[in-house]
């Protein structure tokens, strides 16, 4: 019977390419009318099509993880881009909607994030083996996304690019006093502080990251302008010029937005500078994706800006800069993922298959909702006195040229 429902559904879900279904039983099926290029995937668990039919968003991802699903020449980006091209072809049914409502709803439940679950999701993801992570990403292990000034950039330039705007929009002096919320293994904050002048405070909850942070700051002699804590935002009572928050405002949670800002207004000085660079929605309001939520990110979610300046404005800061990157994202992911496979031997290494399986996963659908699926980063600078920051964005400009130079001179 399940299969039979499975069938039914991939035939009436099916508008654009092909789909070749090989099932348990050896029955092999064909759905959409084009020949050529064709996804071809086959079904090893009999119990797979109910699980698949009941919740395909969190079932697929399990499948293939464990082997139950597999995908001819193991081309899971083929897959997943052909059901996000179908998926974007659907009208909405009065079913779908209301499971959409259902989601909203409850991720006030889900994003509830007191101090000690708070800790519990960040080590989940972020207390993993340092050295799996530096098989993929750049020098200065940035895990957030890089900024592409030019197609030919490399991650490691795009990642200084990004530190560089970062930097700008600040507008930085010697001795400013910086907090990094969620500062990672510390390479933004001893970018700041060295190449900046800045004293800067970073704090995190993941125990990993916090260890590899205080070593290269010992490493290199940073001690006295670089601060790392393992410390939750909250718990920070000093008062700084410049706030920055780089890929930690995904796991604030809805329940906690007001709280966040009303922090936020409370730690930065009358003529300070506040950045948030956040992962978003360009579609509206929506809930995480359900694999997601339980094997990458449990308790985050990535906010459209409406549902962040509503509590933004109710905190008494001023908006002065909002920018939104569109694909650089999606060429950050791509390239981690060029990365993680040629690595693939050395992460096996410390990982099993499972795991490799579930990341190369995540990474292409990561990947895929820059590219196709609506979503975006946004910068957003803000202050408590308007004229905090010049009036126009030339100070920008001259910033970009700076680099631009300084980079042609090295």
């Amino acid at each position: 019977m399940w299969t039979y429902l499975l069938s039914k559904f991939l035939s009436s879900f099916i508008k654009t390419g092909g789909l070749r279904v090989i099932f348990p039983d050896g029955q092999e099926q064909q759905y959409g009318s084009d020949c050529e290029n064709i996804v071809q995937i086959n079904i090893h668990s009999r119990g797979l099509p109910r699980k698949l039919f009941l919740n395909p968003e969190l079932v697929l991802g399990e499948a293939y993880m464990d082997g139950s699903l597999t995908v001819a020449n193991d081309d899971i980006y083929g897959l997943l881009e052909f059901l996000i091209n179908n998926q974007s072809l659907q009208r909405p049914s009065w079913f779908s909607r209301k499971i959409a409502l259902y989601r909203q709803f409850h991720r006030y439940f889900t994003q509830h994030n007191p101090l000690i679950i708070a800790r519990n999701n960040v080590a989940h993801h972020y207390d993993l083996s340092k050295d799996f992570y530096r098989l993929f990403l750049d020098d200065d292990m940035q895990y957030s996304c890089a900024y592409f000034t030019s197609p030919d950039d490399s991650l490691e330039t795009a990642q200084k690019s990004k530190k560089h705007h970062i930097a700008a929009k600040l507008m930085l002096e010697p001795g400013h006093r910086v907090l990094d919320i969620g500062c990672g293994w510390g390479g933004l904050g001893l970018h700041l502080a060295k190449e900046h002048g800045a004293q800067v405070t970073g704090v995190t909850l993941s125990c990993e990251q916090h260890n590899v942070a205080l070593e290269r700051a010992e490493k290199l002699q940073a001690g006295a302008c670089a601060e790392f804590r393992l410390q939750d935002y909250r718990e920070v009572t000093e008062v700084f010029d410049r706030i920055v928050s780089v890929g930690m405002f995904e796991h604030v949670g809805i329940p906690h937005y007001s709280e966040f800002f009303s922090k936020l207004h409370g730690s930065l000085a009358d003529d300070g500078i506040a950045l948030l660079h956040f992962i978003g929605r360009a579609d509206g309001p929506g809930a995480t994706n359900p694999w997601i939520a339980k094997y990458i990110f449990p308790g985050g979610y990535s906010p459209a800006l409406s549902e962040v300046m509503a509590a933004a404005e109710r905190s008494g800061l001023y908006v002065t800069d909002v920018e939104v990157w569109r694909l650089h994202y999606a060429e950050t992911l791509k390239a981690w993922r060029d990365r993680f496979e040629q690595k693939i031997d050395e992460v096996r290494k410390i990982y099993d298959e499972r795991f490799c399986r579930m990341w190369r996963f995540y990474l292409v659908v990561s990947e895929l909702a820059f590219r196709q699926n609506g979503h975006v980063v946004f910068q957003v600078q803000l202050a408590k006195k308007q004229d905090a920051v010049p009036l126009t964005r030339d100070y920008l400009v001259h910033s970009q040229a700076e680099e631009e130079n300084s980079r042609r001179a090295a």
